[in-house]
């Protein structure tokens, strides 16, 4: 196998609690991750010439050890003294900086993919311990699924099939800090908490409207404010005939959840007529596993 082409999925939370900050300076979270049908491509090629060569159609990503796929590759070829070189093309679609786990997906994808290519017969628990060490969405990346994140989003459980549904991703033109969203953080008796538990009820109920009334993101407090183009977004899709519509991760990405096509179709022009979305993707719940 000396070429592969793997799709790289994108991430939704569903729901995003955040319990406190940890003395290591994260921040512990109860996450449930939901992967969506869109998708990086991501083509591994061995190469005899030594090294990793990544290149990529957006010009402004980076092509070197600043770019997860590159610490992906870089980890597993010294871990396990691969001779050959790798060429890696990465075709982006999913939103950048965007709370989709753009990045970690990549790195995922990286890892499943030069594990496959040279038998190197790491399971995926062992796939997973490695991803962990390039962020801490990797693990989920490489597992897929509707799971329950915690610790700092390290830790899953897997939790039935999300209800599938068609999805609606609208990113705005600006981005956002990770790092800031959570600097500014208020964690007090005021602070509105998702219940998670509840969601994870729903799940297992295949309730898709009570899921949908039941999401909350608790980064929307300090997201929001700083970017009013989210709760605009949200209220268009609301609008429009979303069951719900919220934030994703940290933002600035808002993704709206939909009984039917016909609805989110609807949804999707009224977003666009607003000028608000700089990308705009029609998708549904994606569910299986690899």
């Amino acid at each position: 196998m000396d070429e592969l082409k793997l799709k790289a999925l994108a991430k939704i939370n569903i729901g995003l609690d955040v319990l406190g900050k940890r003395e290591d300076g994260y921040h512990e979270v109860r996450m449930i991750m939901q992967t969506i049908h869109l998708y990086d491509w991501l083509t591994i090629k061995k190469s005899k010439e030594p090294g990793i060569r990544i290149s990529t159609n957006l010009y402004y990503l980076p092509v070197n050890e600043n770019n997860l796929i590159y610490r992906a590759a870089d980890l597993l070829i010294k871990e396990f003294s691969i001779e050959e070189g790798l060429d890696i093309e990465l075709e982006k679609h999913i939103p950048v900086a965007a709370g989709m786990a753009g990045g970690s997906t990549d790195a995922a994808a990286a890892l499943y993919g030069i594990n496959k290519m040279f038998h190197l017969k790491l399971s995926m628990e062992q796939l997973k311990e490695r991803g962990v060490k390039l962020g801490a969405d990797v693990p989920y990346c490489l597992m897929r699924g509707t799971a329950l994140a915690e610790g700092i989003g390290e830790k899953l459980s897997v939790l039935p099939p999300a209800p599938k549904c068609p999805v609606l991703v609208a990113k705005p033109g600006v981005s956002v800090s990770t790092k800031f969203v959570y600097e500014n953080l208020k964690l007090d008796g005021e602070t509105p908490h998702p219940d998670i538990d509840a969601l994870i009820e729903d799940i297992r109920d295949k309730n898709l409207h009570q899921m949908a009334a039941d999401m909350g993101n608790v980064l929307e407090t300090v997201t929001i404010p700083n970017y009013p183009e989210i709760a605009k977004i949200k209220e268009t899709m609301i609008q429009a005939g979303a069951l719900n519509a919220m934030m994703s991760g940290s933002g600035p990405t808002v993704f709206g959840l939909f009984e039917d096509m016909k609805t989110a179709k609807k949804a999707y022009k009224e977003v666009k007529k607003t000028g608000l979305a700089k990308q705009l993707y029609l998708t549904n719940i994606y569910n299986n596993r690899k």
